[in-house]
């Protein structure tokens, strides 16, 4: 069906228009270049190889590559003569640093890319595996060593395949079943043999979808979740879910059939590969720790979260862990809590618990349910208070109330504070998924201008994928399961 320009405006088709428009703007160059040629200098393109990455032992010096230059041309040409047009057909030109192959339809624009380097290259990840930086910190006590050092200049070279590295399985096969070859770490077998985590078999790695506090697998341990809490209803009301310390995100994947859609992370550490691993089947995961910093997400923006033994120390610093927590966990939202001072009665362990205790009453926290598996591991589900009614009633204000009078919007690198953020006016729970899709987010409630903004973001890219992702671009979606979004807005 033909598309009208008005209609692509209307529409609001600008990535459809703007790739029209470099289209266009390519085939004037290739028209342009049979007549008169480029003129370029080699300064103004930067050389990648003066930057080194930060590897620890230090990589030797890459080789200085001298920018390139133009070839000798024979005395009787100059610069300012026009080739014949049947040369510029076959010929191979170079115009300063800048090559064009006609034949090929390729231009190099004169870099030259190298393979990280060292034995350990292809897990190499610069902002978590700067030493120089780590072995600089004053101090690990609080998960420092796990947090992004980024080095700065940043590295520029590229991060090779493993050996025998294999187009992955695809979805849903892949949750259950994994190339050893694409993630060669088999020293988590080992390490988790007990825990039914994950096994090798073979040219295989395979994920029965056990954990530390769910030996019996994921389903099992739900079930348990669901008998504690008969209200939580999967998939209609717990939608957005955080599993903290995930190991290799068996919850998150297993969670997927009752359609909730779990964020899963934990700290690139000891347990080698695990957010690999989750990647790998297609699980959505990032690494990251709660350590000094905040996470990256907004406030009350999480339905439930999930920590099974998931070594952090809640109570520590002052509680600050956990008030994190309470900042991205949804006003009336639920954390789920399955670790050893829930069932153990030793003194260490019930230690731990009566300080559990005290810090989630201070912070209004509900316990609404606490009970044990046929194996004696148990959990605690907590609750977020809905609305600021009980902050106000309490008796001692600590944790006091964050104060947001001058609060940046910042994302990255934002210290962890010992303060309980304000609960939104409007506290109102999201709609049933799947209407909550289209349904305005009830933090916009106070802002007209952020509601025309969601529904036209919303329209906008309902069209877009439907009529240009989808039908456009010849992609095979069914190989694609991994995607990330670098400028996501409202999520459309």
């Amino acid at each position: 069906m033909a598309i009208s320009v008005d209609t692509l405006f209307r529409e609001r088709k600008y990535p459809f228009i703007v790739t029209l428009l470099i289209l266009f703007s390519f085939v004037l160059v290739l028209i342009f270049t049979s007549t008169s040629q480029f003129s370029y200098d080699s300064s103004d393109l930067s050389n990648p190889s003066q930057r080194a990455a930060v590897l620890s032992p230090p990589p030797p010096s890459p080789p200085v590559i001298d920018d390139a230059k133009p070839e000798p041309e024979p005395e009787q040409e100059t610069r300012d003569e026009t080739p014949p047009i049947s040369d510029a057909k076959n010929e191979t030109k170079r115009y300063g640093a800048v090559t064009y192959d006609p034949e090929r339809d390729q231009v190099d624009f004169g870099f030259e890319w190298r393979k990280c380097p060292g034995p350990v290259a292809v897990d190499y990840i610069p902002c978590l595996d700067n030493f120089k930086a780590i072995k600089a910190l004053k101090s690990r006590k609080r998960m420092e060593h796990r947090e992004r050092h980024c080095p700065d200049p940043a590295p520029d070279c590229l991060v090779p395949l493993p050996d025998g590295y294999k187009a992955p399985i695809r979805w849903p096969q892949s949750r259950d079943t994994i190339w050893y070859s694409n993630v060669p770490h088999p020293k988590l077998v080992d390490y988790k043999k007990d825990q039914n985590w994950v096994r090798k078999n073979g040219d295989y790695f395979e994920f029965p979808g056990g954990g530390t506090q769910f030996k019996d697998g994921v389903d099992t341990y739900v079930n348990l979740i669901t008998k504690a809490l008969p209200t939580i209803e999967w998939g209609t009301k717990i939608r957005a879910v955080l599993d903290v310390g995930c190991g290799v995100a068996s919850f998150g994947g297993y969670l997927l059939d009752r359609n909730v859609l779990t964020m899963s992370f934990a700290p690139k550490d000891e347990h080698e590969a695990q957010i690999q691993f989750a990647l790998e089947r297609g699980i959505p995961a990032f690494l990251a720790v709660i350590g000094t910093q905040q996470l990256t997400f907004p406030d009350n923006v999480y339905d439930l979260i999930h920590c099974a033994r998931c070594r952090v120390h809640w109570h520590g610093d002052g509680g600050k862990p956990l008030l994190e927590l309470n900042r991205v966990l949804r006003p009336g939202g639920f954390f789920v809590w399955s670790a050893t001072p829930v069932y153990r009665e030793d003194e260490k362990h019930q230690t731990v618990w009566k300080t559990m205790v005290d810090l989630t009453k201070s912070m209004c926290w509900k316990t609404v349910s606490k009970t044990l598996d046929s194996s004696g591991i148990g959990l605690v589900i907590y609750q977020k208070p809905a609305s600021s009614s009980c902050y106000s009633e309490r008796e001692v204000n600590d944790p006091p109330m964050c104060d947001y009078s001058n609060k940046q919007q910042k994302s990255w690198y934002v210290p962890l504070s010992r303060c309980i953020s304000p609960l939104p006016s409007d506290g109102n729970w999201p709609a049933p998924w799947s209407e909550r899709l289209k349904s305005e987010p009830p933090s916009l409630s106070s802002n007209p201008v952020a509601k025309e903004d969601f529904n036209e973001d919303t329209n906008h890219w309902f069209s877009l994928v439907s009529d240009v992702y989808l039908e456009g671009l010849s992609i095979k979606w069914s190989d694609v399961r991994n995607v990330m979004d670098m400028n996501a807005g409202f999520g459309g």
